[in-house]
């Protein structure tokens, strides 16, 4: 019975709290925001929330990122191609898979009834981030492990992606989040990646060389001198880069706003810039996104576990002006922090995206906490006796319903 209820409480925290998630369209004609199994969009075209129809049923579980695919197992994360003819994503267990759309008709509904095929795995250990290389040669795939591996991509990825160029070695924790940041000389560009040893690193992705390494939680101040080492440090959650890959934005756990990091392409390091901080709340992004050619950022806190009065399910949507080129002076005298009068959309994009207008302060901090405790519960690597671990084979349900990605 102690572990039938132990195994329950794993699985509520699994499925049920997930941070809330943003995305902004390249062109930021749209913003969405995925809480739960909810996944709204927003047309600041049209200045209203944007009706989806889902013919499968929708999703069964929380979003823990943006596309429709089917999966037998939960999906942990996807991404798409550059040049828009494939979706890999990747499942609890370590596989990737990858679904041919250059087909697609983007004005009817996506072909779900294509067939996902794997290319590679991580053995048994959760993926928690998928990103294509700026120059599309490279699909690179980090894990709670420590561990980022860099795979070719091939021509004809339905075959299997089999070359391995590199692996970016030296997190202690898993590893959160990734970005690239390019510019117009360096195409291939850097990669940058988060963990929940607290620390955003620069790498050469394509040899697997550390460049730099900026320890985020202590330049925040959320560490102590006294800590002790088996205390839980603030990990990173979320990253993005601007355009030209001037600046980094970084969301960090306990951390109410954002830090920026300079990186310089000469130098190959990184450098803290300021701390935007969310004054008059209790405000901890759980995402950020932003898109190219606008100096916005855009950042959600919320979680799965969170609901109004009324069920709904609830996030808080801010955004940050001057996120654009890094130039030091006008970097740190431009960045703020917009009101909600002042965020595009205004009060039609905060009522569709939040769930409503008004949110308790008191109901954030709750959120913060919730979220804390399910990504580590989640991502670290827990140790199971025998006993253990043949009673959750025996109640493991990943194949009872299949989950849209």
């Amino acid at each position: 019975m102690e572990d039938n209820h132990m195994e329950e409480n794993e699985q509520k925290l699994e499925t049920e709290v997930a941070p809330a998630l943003i995305a902004v369209h390249p062109s930021q004609i749209s913003v969405s925001v995925s809480v739960g199994s909810e996944l709204r969009v927003f047309s600041l075209q049209d200045g209203s929330r944007v009706k989806l129809v889902d013919e499968t049923g929708g999703h069964k579980d929380s979003i823990r990122a943006i596309r429709s695919r089917v999966s037998e197992k939960r999906v942990t994360s996807l991404a798409i191609s550059g040049d828009g003819m494939f979706v890999c994503f990747a499942d609890k267990f370590g596989v990737v898979y990858v679904v041919d759309i250059g087909d697609c008709n983007y004005e009817n509904t996506a072909p779900v009834n294509k067939k996902a095929v794997p290319i590679l795995s991580h053995y048994c250990s959760i993926i928690t981030r998928l990103e294509f290389s700026p120059d599309g040669k490279y699909i690179i795939t980090a894990d709670r492990d420590f561990k980022i591996r860099v795979t070719v991509f091939p021509k004809q990825p339905l075959n299997g992606a089999h070359e391995i160029q590199s692996f970016c070695l030296g997190h202690t924790e898993f590893v959160s989040c990734l970005a690239f940041i390019s510019c117009e000389d360096y195409a291939q560009g850097l990669l940058v990646s988060g963990s929940g040893d607290s620390t955003v690193r620069l790498w050469d992705y394509a040899s697997g060389c550390l460049l730099d390494t900026c320890d985020v939680g202590a330049e925040a101040g959320l560490l102590h001198s006294n800590q002790r080492l088996e205390e839980v440090l603030p990990a990173i959650t979320d990253l993005c880069a601007t355009a030209d890959g001037s600046l980094v934005a970084v969301a960090v756990q306990s951390l109410p706003g954002i830090m920026l990091l300079g990186c310089s392409f000469s130098t190959r390091t990184l450098s803290v810039v300021k701390v935007v901080s969310v004054e008059g709340e209790t405000f901890i992004p759980t995402s950020i996104g932003a898109a190219p050619s606008f100096p916005l950022l855009w950042m959600v806190m919320g979680a799965s576990s969170l609901q109004s009065n009324d069920s709904a399910l609830l996030a808080r949507v801010r955004a940050v002006s001057g996120f654009t080129a890094n130039t030091s002076e006008s970097t740190e005298s431009e960045t703020s922090v917009l009101e909600d009068t002042e965020i595009p959309g205004g009060e039609p994009l905060l009522q569709a995206l939040q769930g409503k207008l008004s949110i308790g302060e008191e109901a954030f901090s709750t959120a913060a906490e919730a979220v804390k405790t399910a990504m580590r519960n989640l991502l670290i690597k827990k140790q199971y006796s025998a006993e253990r671990r043949e009673f959750r084979k025996r109640g493991r349900n990943d194949k009872k319903n299949q989950t849209p990605a």
